[in-house]
C-alpha cells in the first residue's frame, strides 16, 4: 500500500509547489496533504502492528519484489511527510527525516544480506533497487527546505553514483532480456531518481546539473509514454502503484525549473492529478480483506 501513499504525498507536494507559482488555492492543497497524512499514519500503524506481532515478517517481505518495494516506500513516505510538515513543525520534521533515513539504511543492509544468502538468479538488477538503494534521495528534499543544505548535498552525492550504476546495469539487462509483462510497470521507477536529482540540484544551486537531469528525466518519461501499451500489456496490478510517485516527482521537478519547464510541469500535473488518485484508489480497494496481500505475496504476521 505504501507505493501509492508515497505517490499521493508526492502529488500533494507537487501541487503545493504549483500553488506557489500559479495561484492555485494553497489552503485546499494543504487540506489534501492533511488527508493523505492521515492515510499514511493509518498505514504506518498497521505495518507497525504487523511487525510487533511477528518481527520476522520484515525479512520475509524483503525476499519478494513487491515486499521490497513496499518496505522501501514505507520509509520514503516518512521522508516525504517530513517535507509536508516542515513549514509547520521544523524540529519534528528534522527528527522524522533522520529516523526515516536510519530505517531506510537498515532495510538496505538487510536486503543486501538477503540477496547474498539467496540464489544467484534472485540477484538480478530490477527497478525496485532504486527504491531500496537510492530512495533516501527523497530525504534531501525536506533537508534542503529545513536549511540543512550540507546534509542534503551529502545525500545527493552519495546516492548519485548508485543510481547511475542501477541505470547502467538495468539498460544492459534490458538489452539482454526483455522483462516479463507483469513486471514492466516497475520500469516507471527509473524516472523517480532522475526527477528527484533534478529537483534537489535546483535547491542546491546546481543549475547546470539540474538542467541535465531535467533532460534525462524527460527522455525517460517520453520513452515510458511511447512504450505505455507494452508496459501495461499484463493489465492492472498493484505494481501499477510504482507509476504514481515517479510521475509526481517529475511534475515537481519541472515546476521547480522555471520558465517553459514550469509551464510543461503545470500542464502535466493536471494529468497526474487524475492518474495518481485513480491508480491509488484501485490499489487501496484491494487492501481490505487481504486481497492486496494475496496479490503481492505479502508475508503474514
Amino acid at each position: 500500500v505504501f507505493p501509492v501513499v508515497l505517490g499521493l504525498l508526492g502529488l500533494g507536494l507537487a501541487l503545493r509547489k504549483a500553488a506557489a507559482v500559479s495561484g492555485l488555492p494553497g489552503a485546499l492543497v494543504e487540506a489534501m496533504l492533511g488527508m493523505v497524512m492521515g492515510l499514511w499514519a493509518f498505514a504506518t500503524l498497521a505495518l507497525l502492528a504487523k511487525i510487533l506481532r511477528r518481527p520476522a515478517v520484515v525479512l520475509a517481505d524483503l525476499k519478494v519484489l513487491p515486499g521490497r518495494a513496499g518496505m522501501a516506500a514505507a520509509t520514503m513516505c516518512g521522508m516525504a511527510v517530513a517535507a509536508v510538515i516542515g513549514p509547520y513543525a521544523p524540529a519534528f520534521a528534522t527528527g522524522l527525516v533522520v529516523v526515516a533515513l536510519a530505517l531506510h539504511a537498515a532495510l538496505a543492509i538487510a536486503l543486501i544480506w538477503i540477496l547474498l544468502r539467496g540464489p544467484k538468479e534472485a540477484r538480478g538488477v530490477n527497478p525496485s533497487w532504486h527504491l531500496s538503494f537510492v530512495g533516501c534521495i527523497v530525504a534531501a528534499v525536506p533537508l534542503a527546505q529545513l536549511g540543512h543544505l550540507d546534509w542534503a548535498a551529502w545525500v545527493f552525492w552519495l546516492t548519485l553514483p548508485i543510481a547511475a550504476a542501477i541505470w547502467g546495469l538495468s539498460l544492459a539487462q534490458m538489452v539482454a532480456r526483455i522483462p516479463p509483462a507483469p513486471l514492466r510497470p516497475l520500469l516507471a521507477v527509473h524516472l523517480s531518481p532522475a526527477a528527484l536529482f533534478c529537483g534537489v540540484a535546483v535547491t542546491l544551486g546546481q543549475g547546470q546539473l539540474a538542467f541535465s537531469f531535467a533532460l534525462f528525466a524527460t527522455v525517460i518519461f517520453l520513452a515510458l509514454i511511447a512504450s505505455a501499451r507494452w508496459i501495461g500489456a499484463a493489465g492492472f496490478s498493484p505494481l501499477w502503484g510504482g507509476i504514481t510517485f515517479p510521475l509526481a516527482a517529475y511534475c515537481s521537478a519541472l515546476i521547480g525549473m522555471g520558465g517553459v519547464w514550469t509551464q510543461a510541469g503545470l500542464a502535466l500535473l493536471v494529468v497526474a492529478a487524475l492518474v495518481i488518485p485513480t491508480v491509488a484508489w484501485k490499489v487501496l480497494k484491494l487492501w481490505p480483506g487481504g486481497r492486496l496481500a494475496a496479490k503481492t505475496n505479502a508475508a503474514e504476521a
